[in-house]
């Protein structure tokens, strides 16, 4: 016979399993015009608890035997956290993540470091004495 405990533990990581898949991370892709695809980021985090216990006899100072078949009490919580994280932008050859949040100015200048490297080796690659265009910003 299978302790009541694995049945509870059962009962709640299937519930989990149900509320955090794969599609809660990495969300449905979203088409935004004729070249360019939105897929949302997301950080899921989530805790488990399970306790239970053989409940003991009503009698003071008695003495169950080994054998005895004492009540089951239990319980389980879970709890889930999804907090955006960013978007994936994804136009023509092109794939940029734009953060749900900026932090501070340096999180910002990090992330335009490949726009600003892409933008010099155009600069560089360009043959002199073509008209000078403007980088991307």
């Amino acid at each position: 016979m299978e302790h009541p405990i694995g049945e509870l533990m059962q009962t709640a990581m299937a519930s989990i399993k149900d509320m955090v898949d794969v599609n809660t991370v990495i969300g449905k892709p979203v088409q935004a015009g004729a070249d360019t695809t939105v897929i949302p980021i997301s950080r899921v985090s989530f805790g488990y608890v399970t306790a239970g216990g053989d409940l003991a006899s009503q009698e003071r100072g008695a003495f169950p035997s080994p054998a005895a078949d004492f009540p089951f009490a239990g319980g389980s919580g879970a709890g889930v956290s999804v907090q955006p994280v960013g978007f994936l932008v994804v136009s023509g050859d092109s794939v940029r993540m734009l953060p749900a949040t900026c932090h501070s100015v340096v999180d910002r200048m990090v992330e335009m470091i490949p726009t600003v490297m892409e933008d010099v080796r155009q600069l560089v690659a360009r043959p002199e004495g073509s008209a000078a265009a403007s980088p991307r910003m």
